[in-house]
Order: structure tokens, then sequence, then C-alpha cells
């Protein structure tokens, strides 16, 4: 069991640790709000979220929802529409000053994008069941549900640490120029996204 466990974090770890939207959402966050607490909603969404995309991972059960092409282009293109909105959402926000009166992402807007860049992102979801879900095979009862809980911690504890992360640097840049940049940096990679679904989609 011991054994699983090792593996479902390294594993997990090394699947969440590369920059990609899901990431740099959950930093800026942590960064443009006021408070730690009210980047919660979207710390608490996309932890939820990999949690639910590795339980039915390591249960089988997304590899047949993807086998569907309806769905899977579904959720390609409802990938792209909500991600271009969102980078443009994320341009045009201004956090000049971090005293409390920036103009920040609401706890709706939170958790609808967390939500949009984890179940609607094709290449997340594909590396989740091609990944963790092919790895949980070689498991069985209790080590199984060991190598699934890892993966599900490391994600918590991941998310929770670039909030933090992402709040620290808020509070040493208090003139918001970094975060500005920061907004502008999210917003790219959100696009650049968008185009690599597409792409995929045609492909």
């Amino acid at each position: 069991m011991i054994e699983a466990v090792i593996h479902g974090l390294i594993l997990a770890f090394g699947l969440i640790l590369p920059l990609g939207v899901q990431n740099v959402f959950v930093f800026n966050q942590g960064a443009i709000q006021p408070k730690f607490s009210k980047a919660l909603p979207v710390i608490i969404t996309a932890s939820l979220c990999d949690t639910l995309l590795i339980s039915l991972a390591v249960l089988g059960v997304s590899v047949v929802v993807l086998s569907s092409y309806w769905i899977k282009t579904i959720l390609f293109v409802g990938g792209i529409i909500f991600l271009v909105y969102m980078g443009i959402v994320v341009w045009r926000s201004k956090p000049t000053q971090l005293d409390g009166e920036q103009t920040s992402v609401s706890p709706k807007k939170q958790i609808l994008f967390a939500m949009s860049v984890s179940l609607l992102n094709p290449h997340a979801i594909m590396d989740t069941v091609g990944v963790i879900g092919t790895s949980s095979i070689k498991y069985i009862g209790t080590e199984k549900f060991a190598f699934a809980i890892a993966c599900i911690i490391t994600s918590w504890i991941w998310f929770a640490g670039l909030g933090i992360a992402g709040r620290l640097v808020g509070n040493l840049n208090k003139s918001g120029q970094f975060l500005n940049v920061l907004n502008k940096v999210s917003a790219i990679i959100m696009w650049g996204t968008a185009i690599y679904i597409g792409i995929s989609l045609f492909e």
C-alpha cells in the first residue's frame, strides 16, 4: 500500500506541476484578492474538480465517456468558448492597488472558470484518464483506493499552496504592477490553450 501511496503522490505532482491555465488562474486569484479567504472559491472548486476527474479515471468511467465523439466535441467547443471569454475578462481587469479597492474576479466567476478549465479542458482530462487512470490498473482493492487518495490529496495541497504563494506575492507588490503583468500572461495562456484545443478539435 505504501508503494501505491508514493506512486500516487509523485504521479499527481508530476501532472499538476507544469504551468497551465488552471495553475496560473489559482495563483492569480490568490494574488489579486484582498484576502486569502476570497480566493477559496477557486481553490476549492479546482480541487473538487480534480477529485472528480481522478475518481472517474480510477473507476474507469471517464474512458467510456470520452469514447463518445459528440461528448468530446462538446467538451472541446465549450472549453474554447469559455477560455476565450475568461481571457478577455482577465486581460481587462486592472488591479491597480492591493488595498481592497481593486477589480477582482467574483466568487461565481472563479467557480465557473475553475470548473471550465478542469472539466472542459480535453488536454487535462486526457492526462488524467491516460496517465492516472492507466496507472491505477495495476492496483486493486485498498491499494487502488490508497493510490487515488494520494493523487487527490496532492491536488488539494498544491492548489492551496498556489493560493498562498499568490497571496504572498500580492502582499509584496502593493502597487499592483506585477499583477497587471500576471493578468496579461494569464490571458495569453488562456487564449493559447483555446487555440491548442481548437487545433486538436480539427485533428
